[in-house]
């Protein structure tokens, strides 16, 4: 009985205790449900962003971007989008197509980064926005090659001295053209050199470039332009230049000014030896005419004196006709006929009169006188000829008058006439 009642005593503790944990048990549930859980978002926020797209060519992109709001209160917005790429302003769908013809077109390219600005703003409160920005790169499993583009044909022709100017430009594949090397069949100096796209090659031939040896007086050139990209895939653009072989016009310029000038020089030294001749030649001329004077008014005086009364008159007119005659040999002694003397003189004023018009029937016409170069030897074998002619003529290189003074002397009416050529 006792034994009993201990049992049932420990049956009633052990129904209080959990009474008592069931009552602490739905004090601490009804704690926590009272308590919010998940408190709202009290900030704007696109909840899927995804930060990067790899779109390939001429595939559909279709993605729904979410916020933490009733979406009908909002509007969707893009900036610095690329071509094709859209949103609904509605719903927030970002959709675009990867068209092949925006890359051939140029207007989207393949490889590169597009930052595109994105955006969600509240229709009735503006400060209720979020702007941020996502990347999105096309990229095309057909490898379309990248292309080296001169500006000019595949055969150029010049003459030496020209210049030959060009741009080398690069048509963009799937990787573009990073560095371009050059090279050339031969040797060639004073080039720019081309090392990327849009450089210029720009080249200027020599005048003795092309040699006397070279068939049909021309060189071919060939120039060969290797545009590589990131993965050294390369391609080559030929260009052949006909180098033919042309005039030195400055340096031929330079030979005939230095000739005239060489010729005007030796005209002047012709006039003033022209002008020593003719003044020994006067100057003879005048002593014989002295001579002639002389025996001319003896014979006279003593044709004269014969015919007077005087015996003695009369003798002495019949000495003086002999002593005229003795005057000859005296002027032939003194002063002999210098026909030498003429002649040279005579040749040396026909040579400076054929220079002058060789000088100016090889004048040069124009900037650049294609015939500069005949014009230029017809002058120089005249001097030489002229030259032979005269080498037995002492030429004075001493003189003492100017240009002006020996033109003058030279062009002056009593010598055209005295050297004037009679018929």
């Amino acid at each position: 009985m006792r034994k009993l009642v201990v049992l049932i005593s420990l049956m009633a503790g052990i129904i209080s205790v959990s009474r008592a944990q069931d009552t602490l048990s739905v004090k601490s549930s009804d704690t926590v449900h009272t308590a919010p859980i998940h408190p709202a978002d009290s900030v704007l926020r696109i909840i899927n962003l995804n930060p990067f797209f790899n779109q390939h060519v001429d595939s559909l992109l279709s993605y729904q971007f979410m916020i933490n709001r009733d979406p009908s209160k909002y509007y969707w917005y893009l900036k610095n989008s690329p071509a094709g790429l859209k949103i609904n302003k509605d719903n927030g769908l970002l959709t675009f197509k990867a068209e092949k013809s925006y890359f051939l077109s140029g207007k989207l390219r393949y490889d590169h980064d597009y930052r595109v600005d994105i955006g969600v703003q509240n229709l009735n409160d503006p400060k209720d926005k979020v702007d941020t920005s996502f990347t999105l790169v096309f990229y095309n499993t057909e490898i379309i090659p990248s292309k080296v583009k001169p500006t000019v044909g595949s055969t150029l022709t010049i003459d030496e001295g020209d210049t030959v100017s060009f741009k080398i430009q690069c048509e963009t594949g799937s990787f573009p053209i990073e560095d371009i090397l050059f090279s050339s069949s031969i040797p060639i100096r004073n080039f720019s050199l081309v090392k990327k796209c849009d450089d210029e090659f720009r080249w200027s031939p020599d005048y003795d470039f092309v040699k006397d040896s070279d068939p049909g007086k021309q060189k071919t050139v060939t120039l060969s332009f290797i545009g590589s990209n990131k993965f050294r895939e390369k391609d080559t653009a030929l260009v052949t230049i006909i180098v033919k072989d042309a005039l030195n016009y400055p340096l031929a310029f330079e030979d005939y000014k230095l000739l005239t000038k060489n010729i005007s020089t030796y005209i002047l030294q012709l006039k003033y030896t022209f002008l020593q001749l003719d003044k020994k030649l006067k100057k003879n001329k005048k002593t014989r005419t002295t001579f002639d004077m002389t025996g001319a008014s003896t014979a006279l005086t003593g044709t004269i004196l014969s015919t007077s009364s005087s015996q003695g008159a009369q003798n002495t007119g019949k000495v003086l006709p002999s002593v005229g005659i003795s005057l000859v040999p005296i002027k032939e002694a003194i002063a002999p006929a210098k026909i030498v003397d003429q002649n040279q003189a005579a040749l040396v004023r026909t040579s400076i009169k054929r220079l002058e018009y060789m000088l100016t029937d090889n004048s040069l016409v124009g900037d650049r006188d294609p015939d500069i170069v005949k014009k230029t030897n017809k002058l120089r074998d005249e001097l030489k000829q002229i030259q032979v002619q005269l080498i037995d003529i002492p030429i004075d290189f001493t003189n003492n008058m100017n240009e002006e003074e020996l033109n003058r002397y030279f062009n002056s009416p009593k010598v055209n006439k005295k050297y004037r050529l009679k018929g």
